[in-house]
C-alpha cells in the first residue's frame, strides 16, 4: 500500500529553520514526482515546491524562492523540504504528495497529484 508520512514540523520563531521529511513506503519513490503543499487556516491549499523523480528539476512558489529548498534521497525513499528564514505567513499544515511520472517531469499543480500524506503542522511565531 502506497503511503506518505510527513514529519519535522513544529513551532519556530521568525527567521528560524525547519526541515520537513516525506517518507514513502509501499512504492519506489524514484518513479514519482513529489510536491510539497501547504494549507493555512481559512485558506486554500497551495503549492510550495515540487521535484522530479530524478531530482534534477525543481520548482518553487514565488513566496518561498530563495528560502526553501526541496531535495530527495531516493535511496532512503525520502523527500525533504528545508525551510529557512521562516515567516509568520509560512504557518500552515504542510503536505507532501506523489504522482507517478517520467523521471524528468516536474509539476506543482494541486490536482495533478493523487497520493497524499496527512500533513505536518508548521507554526512560525514569536
Amino acid at each position: 500500500q502506497l503511503q506518505l508520512v510527513e514529519s519535522g514540523g513544529g513551532l519556530v520563531q521568525p527567521g528560524g529553520s525547519l526541515r520537513l521529511s516525506c517518507a514513502a513506503s509501499g512504492f519506489t519513490l524514484d518513479s514519482y514526482a513529489i510536491g510539497w503543499f501547504r494549507q493555512a487556516p481559512g485558506k486554500e491549499r497551495e503549492g510550495v515546491s515540487c521535484i522530479s523523480g530524478s531530482g534534477s528539476s525543481t520548482n518553487y512558489a514565488d513566496s518561498v524562492k530563495g528560502r526553501f529548498t526541496i531535495s530527495r534521497d531516493n535511496a532512503k525513499n525520502t523527500v525533504y523540504l528545508q525551510m529557512n528564514s521562516l515567516k509568520p505567513e509560512d504557518t500552515a499544515v504542510y503536505y507532501c504528495a506523489a504522482e507517478k511520472a517520467h523521471y524528468t517531469r516536474v509539476f506543482c499543480g494541486l490536482h495533478e497529484y493523487h497520493y497524499w500524506g496527512r500533513g505536518t503542522q508548521v507554526a512560525v511565531s514569536s
